[in-house]
């Protein structure tokens, strides 16, 4: 049997990464996303920011490693990464991007796409992910949207875009208030339009649960209780805890290991 003939899709996970330069509002809109995803309750105090926990990135208000989350949608999980927003920390951002399979492009409805988003956004078109156009601050004065679209169908065409990704949708938002629309003249009332938008466009992840484990690490992240986290996407295979594993390190030998814990993003 052809590989091919044993992937299957998941339709019950979409995977993206969010695209962004520094303040256009990508911790923003995500923490918005949580909130109406039924995340928090809704008499519960959180912290804005719930993506920025290094304490330089809260205080600087960019995103330097990238953080993943989950939302619950109508059933469906949505895997969310935000990706690095700042030019200082790029070397992380294709390794980030192998683990999802569409990109939310977000932009300033005034200041329009900058260096950064260009750099990532370039990324993503190689990659061949699945791309969703987010205008964000539509209310600002100063909004210049349609330029800010001719600029963005530009960018696309400078980047050798497919023609599918060239078609990419395009919603308004204002990320502060917790609205989005898919037309400018739209009553927004929340975020349902971009929820529904992921669903139905970024395509949901395959894979051979039956053939050989392959997990791609991403990112390694610490945590005082459980110590040393290998983050990364599951490709084939399936993984349970005491599992016996070879990992590749950075000479490309292989090291035997056993899975001690398993983690999802909530």
């Amino acid at each position: 049997m052809d590989i091919k003939d044993r992937t299957m899709k998941r339709e019950d996970l979409r995977n993206i990464a969010i695209v962004a330069h520094v303040d256009h509002g990508k911790t923003t809109l995500v923490d918005g996303m949580l909130r109406q995803a039924g995340a928090f309750r809704a008499n519960e105090k959180v912290r804005d920011r719930v993506m920025d926990n290094i304490d330089l990135e809260r205080e600087r208000g960019i995103t330097i490693m990238a953080k993943n989350t989950a939302v619950d949608y109508n059933g469906t999980i949505i895997n969310i990464v935000d990706t690095p927003g700042h030019a200082d920390f790029g070397g992380e951002v294709e390794r980030i991007l192998k683990m999802v399979d569409g990109v939310l492009l977000l932009v300033d409805a005034s200041e329009g796409p900058l260096p950064q988003t260009r750099f990532v956004l370039k990324k993503a078109l190689e990659l061949k992910l699945t791309p969703i156009l987010v205008v964000n601050k539509i209310d600002r004065s100063d909004a210049r949207i349609q330029e800010v679209l001719n600029e963005i169908y530009d960018m696309f065409i400078d980047l050798d875009a497919s023609e599918e990704q060239l078609d990419f949708p395009v919603v308004y938002a204002i990320a502060r208030d917790g609205i989005a629309k898919l037309g400018i003249d739209d009553k927004p009332e929340n975020l349902k339009p971009l929820f529904d938008l992921i669903l139905e466009t970024i395509p949901a992840p395959d894979g051979d649960s039956d053939g050989v484990l392959q997990l791609l690490v991403t990112n390694i992240d610490y945590n005082d209780y459980i110590g040393r986290l290998a983050i990364g996407r599951v490709f084939s295979g399936t993984v349970s805890v005491g599992d016996s594993v070879a990992m590749i390190d950075s000479k490309g030998e292989a090291v035997r290991t056993r899975i001690t814990s398993i983690y999802t993003f909530d």
